[in-house]
């Protein structure tokens, strides 16, 4: 059987980013832009979906993302993604954020995000990805869950036609 019908597990999909925060990266006051956490925030997001499809990835969509804590200037930013839905050709990733004193090793949780991508073929085309497995209880629920915001996200998207 090829790889497309064969399941990958959640675990394969996973990606650890991780870039130290600079002065060029924050405001005047030593806070980092909420556009350059989004912007890795994305990035970390499609190597997880890439990773899953073994194909290029395009961004689809942007669940809400909450800002719960500032990241500063020196702050080691954390960037833990991975699939948590595997549609026909879409794939949902999540990806957590935790800032880190790499002095003292200390981290706080700042937000998370569901992002979902399509993958594409040497054409641009979207095409099929592997089905996703889980290897724990908790990884069945969390894609669960998953399938609820993917629902959700597609009524949305019929309600705006």
């Amino acid at each position: 059987m090829d790889q497309i019908h064969n399941p990958k597990p959640m675990s394969a999909s996973r990606i650890q980013l991780a870039q130290i925060m600079m002065p060029e990266h924050a405001n005047t006051q030593g806070n980092v832009h909420g556009g350059w956490i989004m912007k890795l925030v994305d990035e970390a997001g499609a190597l997880a979906a890439t990773r899953h499809s073994a194909h290029r990835t395009v961004t689809v969509a942007i669940d809400q993302m909450i800002f719960r804590h500032p990241i500063h200037i020196g702050d080691l930013v954390l960037f833990n993604a991975e699939v948590t839905f595997a549609g026909r050709t879409s794939m949902e990733v999540e990806v957590k954020v935790h800032a880190e004193n790499p002095i003292s090793g200390e981290q706080i949780f700042t937000n998370a995000a569901y992002l979902v991508y399509v993958a594409i073929d040497d054409n641009g085309k979207p095409t099929q990805v592997p089905p996703l497995m889980a290897e724990s209880p908790e990884e069945q629920a969390r894609m669960n869950a998953a399938v609820v915001r993917q629902q959700r996200r597609l009524e949305q998207t019929t309600d705006h036609k």
